[in-house]
């Protein structure tokens, strides 16, 4: 079974001013003049980890990993925005189009042509929309844990029907929002806490949805305050912010876009990864994608859930940038 490639440090990084009172922070491990590949982290909110690196063969990438505006090293991080009272602000310019221009930018400030795309979670959403608008920058695509942003899935997994798997997990979701308020979007309803003028709440909502996702990740669940489970408050407080933004605007995509345009990345080789007991990301989502781009290749792991780091993923994914790091 395929595993991780060694830890490595990266060998240049920095912050790319992106506009709008951005920056973004980027880094490159690797081989220097090596094969391009981009990871594109999930949440959206999460930020990357040296973890990442080592999807792929260093003697044979240019691993290129950044973090999205408002989360990781980028600047200002939503817990930066809220001191300064400019998390209103901060948040009107972290869109979906916003993001692909951002790595756009980032290829062209590091003088790349065109590079693989690897992405899982929200990082499979981002990936896609951004092949889709730039496929002739694309090389390939590998796919994790896929999510289509469709409000199906949105209402799955917050609005109660992961419930019925974890409901012990559920009672400390639903626990932040006002009784009086359960019954209807929950989205909505964790919205207002987490944008609302309690910071206090706003925090308290932020570790609790934050906790949701770290709790249900894996198909073994991990015990918290073991690994995959820590963050820091400003970590959760970026994570559920900028995510709930972003699912309360349905992604800045129209319901099933990224289906309705799969013929924009029909030639771009691509592999699907997906755990068949994915809770977060149910495995509906990766079919229906196969199912309209049938040259994917679908890979689905019986014995996992959602995280990359679950071994099965793990192996097929490491499978899949070494067969296209043949191709460099």
């Amino acid at each position: 079974m395929a595993d991780l490639y060694p830890p490595i440090e990266p060998y240049e990084s920095g912050l790319l001013d992106v506009g709008d009172g951005q920056t973004i922070y980027w880094e490159c491990s690797g081989a220097p003049d090596g094969k391009p590949a981009v990871f594109v982290h999930g949440g959206p909110g999460g930020g990357t980890t040296p973890e990442y690196r080592r999807f792929f063969d260093p003697e044979i990438y240019r691993i290129v990993l950044f973090d999205q505006r408002g989360c990781g090293k980028s600047h200002p991080t939503i817990a930066e925005a809220d001191a300064a009272g400019t998390l209103e602000a901060a948040l009107a310019v972290n869109t979906t189009d916003h993001l692909i221009a951002d790595m756009e930018r980032l290829r062209e400030h590091l003088g790349i042509d065109a590079w693989q795309v690897f992405g899982g979670s929200w990082g499979s959403t981002l990936g896609l929309a951004y092949a889709q608008t730039h496929p002739d920058r694309v090389t390939e695509l590998v796919l994790r844990g896929i999510f289509l942003l469709r409000r199906s899935e949105i209402d799955w997994y917050y609005n109660g029907g992961a419930a019925h798997i974890y409901p012990d997990v559920w009672e400390d979701y639903l626990a932040p929002i006002p009784e009086g308020e359960r019954d209807g979007d929950l989205v909505a309803a964790y919205h207002r806490l987490l944008t609302g003028a309690d910071r206090a709440k706003a925090q308290e909502a932020a570790t609790a949805w934050s906790r949701w996702e770290h709790l249900t990740s894996y198909l073994i669940p991990k015990p918290e305050g073991s690994g995959g489970t820590d963050s820091t408050a400003a970590e959760d407080l970026a994570f559920a912010t900028i995510e709930n933004h972003y699912f309360v605007n349905h992604g800045f995509l129209e319901d099933g876009q990224l289906l309705a345009d799969i013929a924009a990345i029909a030639d771009i080789p691509a592999v699907i990864v997906q755990g068949r007991y994915d809770v977060v990301c149910p495995m509906r989502s990766a079919w229906d994608l196969h199912r309209a781009w049938p040259s994917a290749e679908l890979h689905i792991v019986d014995d996992a859930g959602h995280a990359s780091l679950e071994p099965g993923i793990t192996d097929r994914l490491v499978r899949a940038t070494d067969r296209f790091g043949q191709c460099a």
